[in-house]
């Protein structure tokens, strides 16, 4: 047997029964710690694996202290005591009965009664707190599958609504059926990206990366420059990635159909950081277009900018501002980054 960071507690103060059963457990590499009185044994007991006590130790103090200890057990513990009596007597009921978990074991013993006494008590401890672990564990899977619920509700309702909106601009804004066609398939496609994302993490968080390069990938050259993405590791809480997927897509269709992809010479430098504000957190976001046909700012509203306007300020609470450059549409978004997710990882 190994030693134990919980000890064996040992309250025996007449006589010579404590360094002696301290002297057993040593032998057999069992940690214990001897006690002077009932209160310090009892204060002991949070933190002991079992302890071995006389019978004439408790009945010349107040047990009241250890009673109550042992009546505000937690459910999964029934800590054991070894209790040491008189060869031929009776032991007192009420101290079986005050104690619970208890073995009787006569005085004078053998080593060997005592080890076996110890070793049983040990591994019923060692048992309940297994116990403690495993109702624990399901504690904390029953708490986070209720979170994952709420949580897969609230996700239902909102990519509903985003796709009753998607359905709703692309329709007013197509001018037949195989354009409205070709816009609405591009965002649910752009949409379900985003959501596969973050079903990878239980629709909790997507990293910012990836959410640009499963739109810009398709643009880049073979070395990589056309598109430059530079920013740290971000994960996209589920409320700030889709809204902010949407934004990543409608920027890069505006950009293959009439900014820098629209012709091979053409740039686009995406960059990132987090911005620190006490125990705030700020993703801000740059999105720079070069080298594609002239600039100028639009005459009306389509629903690419009205998306980014509405959706990101309003469920985001992000500021957004766009610069119509000659030289290529510079846009910038800061958004506020929920310091916590709602279910907690594995």
């Amino acid at each position: 047997m190994t030693a134990s960071d919980e000890p064996v507690l040992i309250l025996a103060p007449v006589g010579g029964d404590a360094e002696f059963a301290a002297a057993i457990l040593a032998e057999e590499r069992v940690a214990a710690r001897i006690c002077r009185s009932l209160a310090e044994m009892v204060a002991g007991l949070d933190g002991a694996s079992c302890t071995i006590l006389t019978e004439e130790a408790l009945l010349a103090e107040d047990r009241q202290v250890l009673a109550d200890w042992i009546t505000r057990q937690p459910p999964w513990s029934d800590f054991p005591f070894i209790l040491l009596t008189l060869r031929g007597t009776r032991p007192d009921p009420r101290l079986t009965e005050e104690l619970g978990n208890v073995s009787l074991l006569e005085r004078p013993f053998h080593p060997a009664t005592l080890i076996t006494a110890v070793r049983f008590a040990l591994r019923g401890r060692r048992r309940q707190r297994q116990a403690k672990a495993y109702l624990e564990e399901r504690e904390r899977t029953a708490e986070r599958q209720s979170l994952l619920i709420r949580e897969l509700h609230h996700r239902v309702k909102n990519t509903l609504a985003t796709v009753q909106g998607l359905l709703g601009a692309s329709a007013r804004s197509a001018t037949n059926i195989d354009e409205f066609y070709a816009a609405f398939s591009a965002r649910i496609i752009s949409l379900a990206k985003t959501h596969n994302l973050l079903t990878e993490d239980y629709w909790q968080q997507a990293q910012l990366r990836e959410m640009l390069e499963n739109e810009l990938g398709p643009y880049n050259d073979a070395d990589g420059t056309r598109v430059r993405l530079d920013g740290p590791r971000i994960e996209l809480v589920a409320d700030l990635a889709v809204p902010t997927g949407m934004a990543i897509h409608e920027l890069t269709t505006n950009a293959a159909k009439h900014g820098a992809l629209s012709v091979p010479q053409g740039r686009i430098a995406v960059t990132w950081d987090v911005r620190h504000t006490g125990p705030d957190r700020a993703l801000l976001l740059d999105w720079t277009e070069q080298g594609g046909p002239s600039v100028r700012p639009p005459t009306r509203k389509g629903f690419g900018s009205t998306l980014l306007e509405r959706v990101l300020k309003v469920q985001c609470q992000a500021e957004i501002t766009f610069d119509y450059r000659p030289e290529g549409l510079h846009f910038r978004m800061e958004a506020p980054i929920p310091s916590t997710r709602t279910v907690p990882p594995y």
